[in-house]
């Protein structure tokens, strides 16, 4: 059975994660107040940002940027876009 999250990004009763998304207490905190629906559409925004930015993943400070970025996007606050990036047409 899947269990129910309110999502505090979605604003909405949806079903949660399977498991933390990594070990913490942040991690704690994503499985407890955010959806699958809103971890997925994270984790879409992350690759863009890692590609369009062209972040280096081994970079701590490119690491530290897409925490922050994580924290804002799951929080409903403002984060960055790719600049130049369009999406493809369907």
């Amino acid at each position: 059975m899947t269990r129910t999250v309110h999502c505090r990004k979605l604003k909405a009763d949806l079903p949660g994660l399977a498991q933390p998304p990594f070990p913490g207490p942040k991690g704690e905190d994503i499985f407890k107040h955010i959806s699958q629906d809103a971890w997925n559409q994270w984790l879409e925004h992350q690759t863009m940002l890692i590609n369009e930015k062209r972040l280096n993943m081994m970079d701590i400070s490119a690491r530290n940027y897409l925490a922050e970025q994580r924290e804002k996007f799951l929080s409903g606050d403002d984060y960055d876009q790719a600049e130049g990036y369009i999406p493809p047409s369907e």
